[in-house]
């Protein structure tokens, strides 16, 4: 994850470059439940609205909460599906903040209503991130459901009426990318708290539809207005949280950004940047599915790495006899073609690996994703011509 708000914080007032500091365990991104009321175009666990056999029971998660607890895990993000279909959603929110951990709700935002409010706002999520994929018309068509998108700020307006931090999380494509402009300014009409850019990544449905990814263009604008939207609530002294995902090339393209309004900060910036240092899946973040099984994250799910019902996390995480996880565990990560060549490989870490092994079938392969040009990156005929 790239936060966008912190660096544009170190803009407006620079500190000096820090010790380096690792968070204690990975995130976790937890999909209690695969059942959804939606069949979203983009949707990485291919959920649907039936029950999906052997997912954990009450008593399997709070066994695996200790462990993660254990562990020093600090964060858990109770996703699905839709987490709210689980019918002990509630209990186990509840002990997870009881027991320490940062809680997020990762929430399609249909199903919040009157009816369970109350009970949402008793947990106390730290936060609570429903996904809207545009502003009426464009989200209606892609949660393939007419009044998602009313359904889905309702319960965002009860959320933020009984003061629970809650935000927007919106994943881009080429056919979406025309409401990114509408849903900023859903964001400052509602007061809302954060907004989370995804760029699609090859996965699950996502991955059928890899076609309609945004082209590097349109990418490039997108993250244009996000930093300079960003910029702007910075200057007005607002805060608001920007942060973007699943495209670790955004460091290096805030990185130009900075050299174009701030030259003067380009080189701190740039040591901020390679400090934060890219992609961490299999790293800082971490994915559990609805039956147990443990992913380098959230996009990793056609492939296991041990199942929580037959070895505790914190082993099946630490194991580096894995290949994949040995090489995404690698300091500097050992990735070929334009990464591997990039300049700024030290920012970006070599991006998403997941994406490289769904186009190529190797996980150590370039980024078809990168919206950066060989000029930008250094290599190639800019390469040689500077060397």
């Amino acid at each position: 994850m790239f936060r966008i708000s912190q660096f544009m914080q170190e803009i407006a007032r620079p500190t000096p470059l820090g010790p380096k500091r690792n968070p204690p365990g990975p995130v976790v991104i937890w999909n209690l439940i695969r059942r959804c009321n939606l069949t979203c175009k983009h949707c990485y666990s291919i959920s649907a609205d039936k029950d999906f056999p052997g997912e954990l029971s009450t008593a399997e998660v709070f066994t695996v909460m200790d462990d993660l607890k254990r562990f020093r895990v600090p964060v858990l993000i109770l996703s699905g599906g839709e987490p709210l279909l689980r019918p002990d959603i509630f209990e186990i929110a509840h002990r997870a903040k009881e027991m320490g951990f940062y809680v997020g709700l990762s929430s399609n935002g249909t199903l919040i209503d009157e009816g369970n409010i109350d009970r949402i706002a008793a947990v106390g999520f730290d936060y609570v991130g429903v996904s809207l994929d545009g502003i009426q018309e464009t989200h209606d068509k892609f949660r393939r459901m007419a009044g998602a998108f009313d359904a889905s700020m309702h319960g965002i307006r009860l959320c933020k009426a009984r003061g629970i931090k809650v935000g927007i999380r919106f994943t881009l494509t080429q056919d979406n990318a025309h409401d990114l402009p509408g849903l900023l300014q859903l964001m400052e009409e509602e007061d809302l708290d954060k907004f989370y850019l995804s760029h699609l990544n090859y996965a699950g449905r996502g991955n059928k539809n890899r076609k309609d990814d945004a082209f590097h263009q349109t990418t490039r604008q997108a993250m244009d207005l996000l930093f300079d939207t960003c910029w702007r609530y910075q200057q007005d002294g607002r805060h608001k949280e920007f942060v973007t995902g699943n495209n670790d090339a955004d460091g290096a393209y805030l990185l130009f950004w900075v050299r174009r309004n701030f030259p003067h900060l380009e080189d701190p910036i740039r040591a901020k940047l390679v400090q934060w240092g890219g992609n961490s899946s299999g790293v800082n973040v971490a994915n559990i599915d609805n039956l147990g099984n443990v992913h380098p994250d959230t996009m990793w799910w056609n492939y296991n790495l041990g199942n929580v019902l037959e070895r505790p996390f914190s082993e099946i995480w630490m194991d580096t006899s894995d290949p994949i996880m040995a090489g995404l565990k690698a300091h500097p990560r050992k990735v070929g073609g334009r990464c591997g060549e990039c300049e700024h490989f030290d920012i970006c870490g070599g991006n998403t690996r997941v994406r490289a092994w769904q186009v190529s079938g190797d996980p150590w392969a370039e980024d078809p994703a990168c919206y950066l040009d060989d000029e930008e990156i250094g290599i190639g005929g800019a390469k040689a011509a500077n060397g």
